[in-house]
């Protein structure tokens, strides 16, 4: 009985936990750009600044980037390792920044 108190419990916890991750996924996939766009997506020196891109421009070029549609130096390959909800995640996060 106690056995499925806890459990009971524990499910129904565990979608608190998976939104305060998903609240997070974008920034958390944002980190991976800022070596060249900077922190919070402001641009390092010679790159684009990505901070208050709109949206849907920011999913357009990293498709592009994917396809190979735009050329690019490295993007390309960076590009192939996202799905499109993660690509979807990172341009609703850059968007949301101050430029």
């Amino acid at each position: 009985m106690r056995i499925a108190i806890v459990l009971t419990a524990a499910l129904a916890a565990a979608p608190l936990a998976v939104s305060a991750q998903d609240r997070n996924a974008g920034r958390n996939l944002a980190a991976s750009c800022a070596m060249c766009h900077g922190t919070d997506g402001r641009g390092a020196v010679g790159y684009e600044p990505l901070a208050g891109m709109a949206k849907g421009e920011l999913v357009r070029k990293f498709t592009d980037f994917r396809s190979g549609a735009k050329p690019a130096t490295v993007m390309h390959q960076i590009s192939k390792g996202y799905t499109d909800r993660q690509i979807e995640l990172i341009a609703e996060y850059f968007s949301a920044q101050k430029k």
